[in-house]
């Protein structure tokens, strides 16, 4: 074989070897990320064509719906602690040192305190107060934030943000006061059309006007509970069947309040005493169930007036979040707004 046909045919042997080696590279590629197969593809959309199904992150395995959702968890949770970074830092750069009587000598790089600053004020450790501000992945407790909130002179409002940042349920708000204002007694006042009640967030009642007295009994100077009145008053369990028939959602609603602050003793309080004197809600408090209040029929039998049936709307009062205005409305199609003028002695401009 002449020389130059050997050649040809040497360049022919490390072109097909060449042509294997990508082919083999290829397949290696396809077999690991980024290759689409049947197998990766999704539903196919409107128009017939195969849609790339939801590809899990770089290090996890897996494409089913339990991976997609703690991905979608995990990346609630780290944006969470990026806002918690920036809450933090922009909360501490509004303090300067001389509001909290540190030293206000030196240059400073950045405005506010510094971070071993806050961590001395909170009575923390600096590295743990970093890792807080830098968005790790810390276990936290309330006694702690609070410390912090404290020491960033952070208000109720703020205080609640750090903790739902930090991933724990803020504690209850205590409100303005536990004084009814004028403002709000007015509305009761002003609500000529039925019963009108504040309520705080354990359902006693802490005003009311002078509809509200007559109808539902609270006008004998002693403390009342909506929840305890509902399952204790002749005024309401007169109308068994309706009384029968609400009683589930007013416990259900009840707990569902409740449940909204765990460590508070007092929602434990109440039930535990109606518990004991009310079998009926014994039983209902025993089943555990949770729900929002319902838009019922308030029905109840007064001594003097009757049968009578109420619509009730529930506001918030917004400087005090855990109170309730209810507002009752005589039900349309029923007697009751006839039969409330019947009761004698209204004066329908006053509250208690």
């Amino acid at each position: 074989m002449v020389p130059a046909v050997r050649a040809m045919l040497r360049v022919h042997r490390d072109h097909e070897r060449d042509r294997s080696s990508a082919a083999c590279a290829t397949r290696r590629a396809h077999s690991s990320v980024g290759a689409r197969t049947d197998h990766d593809l999704g539903p196919t959309d409107v128009v017939g064509r195969r849609t790339p199904a939801v590809q899990p992150l770089l290090g996890q395995r897996g494409t089913g719906a339990g991976d997609y959702v703690g991905v979608m968890v995990g990346a609630v949770s780290v944006r969470r602690r990026e806002q918690l970074r920036e809450f933090l830092r922009a909360r501490r750069e509004r303090i300067s040192p001389g509001e909290v009587g540190l030293p206000v000598g030196g240059r400073r790089r950045t405005p506010g305190l510094r971070r071993e600053e806050v961590a001395m004020l909170a009575g923390v450790g600096v590295s743990w107060y970093t890792w807080l501000e830098q968005g790790r992945d810390i276990s936290v407790s309330g006694d702690v934030l609070d410390a912090v909130a404290g020491a960033l002179r952070m208000n109720e409002s703020e205080r609640a943000h750090l903790y739902l940042l930090a991933g724990l349920n803020p504690p209850p708000a205590n409100g303005s006061g536990t004084e009814v204002t004028a403002e709000i007694r007015a509305l009761l006042d002003g609500w000529e059309r039925g019963p009108a009640v504040v309520r705080d967030r354990y359902w006693n009642i802490l005003a009311f006007n002078t509809l509200a007295g007559r109808i539902f009994g609270c006008d004998d100077g002693e403390p009342h509970n909506c929840l305890v009145t509902f399952f204790t008053s002749p005024r309401y369990r007169g109308l068994p069947e309706i009384w029968a028939a609400a009683a589930p959602g007013v416990v259900a609603a009840y707990r569902a309040d409740a449940a909204l602050a765990p460590h508070d003793e007092e929602f434990g309080r109440v039930a535990e005493e109606l518990v004991a004197s009310s079998p009926e809600f014994a039983q209902l408090w025993d089943r555990h169930e949770v729900g929002v209040p319902a838009q019922a029929v308030n029905a109840l039998l007064h001594p003097e007036a009757g049968e009578l049936y109420f619509d009730a709307t529930t506001l918030t009062v917004a400087d005090n979040p855990h109170w309730s205005v209810v507002l009752y409305n005589p039900k349309p199609g029923t007697a009751t707004h006839a039969r409330l003028t019947t009761l004698p002695h209204l004066h329908l401009t006053e509250s208690a």
